[in-house]
This record gives C-alpha cells, structure tokens and sequence, in this order.
C-alpha cells in the first residue's frame, strides 16, 4: 500500500495547488511558457493513463479518446497534439470534466496498484510522480504569472511564504582544486540526466554562501546596469533593449518606491530576500557588474554541501548537455529529457515551488537564457 499511499498524496498536492482559484483561473494562457492550470492537471492524469494503465492494466477503458491530442505535451512517439501556444484556446474540456477524468485514472490507479507489479512497472510508476512533481512547481509558477500579470495583483495565498529565511551570511566558502566526481550515486530515483557519475577538474574557487538578495540588486538598478552594455553579452543587450527591462519580472515602481508581486498579493520590495525571477542574462550582467561572475554547475555540486540552497534555482554558467556516456532510453520515455539538451543553461538547487521530496544536489534543471518566471535567483563566485 506504500506506493498507492504515495500516488494519492502527489496527487492530492496538484489539486490543493489550485484550490484558491476561480475557475476563470483555470483557463488563462497569457504567455507560450505558461499553461493553463487545468491543462496541467490533465497533462499529469494523461501520463499515468497513457503509460502505465493503457500498456499494463487488463481491460482499462480509455476515459477520452480525445484526450490523448489535448494533453500529450511533446511526445513524438504517443502521437499528434495541441500546439502548445494553443492551450489556453482550450476552453473544453471543462474544469470539471478534467476533475472527473482525475477522479477516473486515480480510481483506475488505485486498483491497479494493489496488485504486484513488475519492475518496469514501478520505475514508470515514480518518474509519474516525479513527473508531476515538476508540473506542480510549474503550475504554482504558471498561476503566479497569470496573477500577476492581471492588473488587479490579485492575492493567491497568504499561506504560501516566498522566503524561507532573510538571514545573510557574508563571505565566501573557499573550494580548492582538484578532481571532483559529479552526478547522481544511488538506489534511489534520478533522472537520466543526472547519470553518469564521472570525474571533472576544477581550479580553486570561492563562492558566496549567500544568495544575491534584493538590496543587492537594486543597487545594480541604481547604478545603471541596464542602462550600461559593458555588462551583457550582446544577445542579453538586445533582449533588454527589445523588451524594454529595467527590473527582475513583477517589480514595478509606483510613485518613486519598488514593489514586487507575489504570492500574497503586491508589496513592498523585501531588501532582504534573496532576488527572484531573473533571467541568465541579467544573473550574468550583475556577476559582471560585481566583477565576478556565475558559477559551473559542477562548481556548484561540489560546494553546495557547504551552504544552504534551495530558496531559488541558480542559474550556472553551464550549458545543458549530456554528461558522458549518456544515452536516451527506448520510445516515449526516451524523449523526456535529451531532445532538450540545446541552447539551454543549467539551474541548479530548487525553489520555495518545488515540492518536498523533489529535491537533490545533482538535480539538473535548465531553462533557455531569457526566462525568468521560475523563481530564479544568483549565486556568485571569485
């Protein structure tokens, strides 16, 4: 009953995820890299049913044959699909009918997972969870963007705290050079991308023990920093130029004082809390202003041990690729992370959004340079 007990408990989590929405909520795309809450929570069901309770489970009928083009996200090998700037287009099926479908799979699931099942089985089972796991760090994201671009800033939980601490430690933990090993070593579950362990080298470093806070940043805002070339690479420079930015995303300043949205509504920018929703290229220009710079995600593994993470994903200055010996498993399964590996960065940590459990030092996220509505923060190394 251990597996059930934790299938409900993931599931559950997605669901109390949206509970403080409006059903209009639920349907709001506003931006390609943001879905639609309910697309979400069908993209998640349609993954248990489509690979684990179609090819396994004797006699399961099928909830929605549609379904299969709605909520297949970017599977080659399941078939045809809903482009993804096209899910917010979706206004069927409803908010209910996908919490029926939710409610019919975890009924299938249940049963199915009562009796024994065979190994292949199992490790489908918790890339499931793991899998919904990063959809609920997306969909908390994805619902903070589409309220926060509503021009009410409309409260979404007061419950939900943004910062996990305001302590800052100064100073920087001195990491000597040497042949490190790198990657995930355990019995436990990890993604394909974590493997294989192998050795690298790395030149002496220092890195902060402390993330950039805000206060921080805004001192690079007041400097100028957007304002001023030397600090960006070109394609960050024209980024800013042909977006006009001039501050991290949901910062406005109203009457001569910066606020910031968040989860409980607009406030007062907090000087204090580590700096959110950045892109790679401004993490880059203030490590370039500070006359240091990011760090390598494996500079980033070795030290972490050292210091507390987890507030925000910090951006690297690596680029993601397969590690040696890499390979991409058979069928559908083997699109989840390889096809991806391009014109990417590597984050490395978690963030307030992650889910418990979802966590680990050799977690690889990675996101294109310009996005920034992940709670995305800098870490910087001399």
């Amino acid at each position: 009953m251990e597996l059930v007990e934790e299938y409900l408990r993931i599931r559950k989590y997605s669901e109390q995820i949206c509970e403080p929405l409006q059903t209009e909520d639920y349907v709001v795309q506003p931006v390609a890299d943001v879905s639609p809450p309910k697309w979400h929570l069908g993209h998640t069901t349609w993954f248990f049913e489509t690979f684990i309770l179609k090819p396994f489970s004797v006699n399961y009928q099928v909830h929605n044959d549609d379904y299969n083009f709605v909520f297949n996200s970017y599977y080659e090998t399941v078939g045809n699909r809903v482009i993804r700037t096209d899910r917010g287009n979706l206004s069927r099926p409803s908010v209910n009918e996908i919490y029926q479908y939710r409610a019919y799979v975890d009924e299938a699931m249940v049963n199915f997972l009562k009796a024994p099942l065979a190994d292949e089985v199992k490790e489908l089972l918790i890339l499931g969870f793991n899998h919904e796991q990063q959809h609920q760090e997306l969909l908390l994201t994805d619902i903070k963007y589409i309220l926060g671009n509503n021009p009410l800033f409309p409260v979404y939980s007061k419950d939900k705290k943004e910062v996990l601490t305001s302590k800052i430690e100064p100073g920087f933990i001195n990491i000597e050079e040497g042949v490190y090993e790198i990657g995930y070593n355990g019995k436990d579950f990890s993604f394909d991308n974590e493997l294989n362990r192998h050795k690298v080298y790395l030149h002496d470093f220092a890195i902060s023990k402390t993330l950039v806070n805000n206060a921080e940043f805004l001192e690079f805002i007041n400097a100028g920093g957007y304002k001023n070339f030397n600090y960006w690479h070109a394609e960050g420079w024209d980024w800013v130029n042909s977006n006009q930015v001039t501050s991290p995303m949901y910062w406005h300043l109203i009457d001569g004082k910066w606020f910031n949205y968040t989860l409980d509504g607009l406030l007062p920018v907090d000087l204090n809390a580590p700096v959110s929703h950045i892109s790679y290229y401004e993490a880059y220009a203030f490590a370039s202003w500070k006359g240091m710079r990011l760090p390598t995600e494996f500079e980033w593994e070795v030290a972490a041990k050292n210091f507390n993470w987890g507030e925000r994903w910090e951006w690297t200055e690596s680029a993601y690729l397969p590690y040696p010996g890499f390979s991409k498993a058979p069928g559908a399964i083997g699109e989840y992370n390889g096809k991806f590996m391009v014109n990417q960065k590597v984050l490395r940590g978690a963030s307030i959004a992650t889910p418990a459990k979802h966590s680990r030092i050799t977690y690889r996220n990675f996101f294109h340079p310009h996005l920034r509505w992940q709670y995305t923060g800098i870490r910087l190394v001399k």
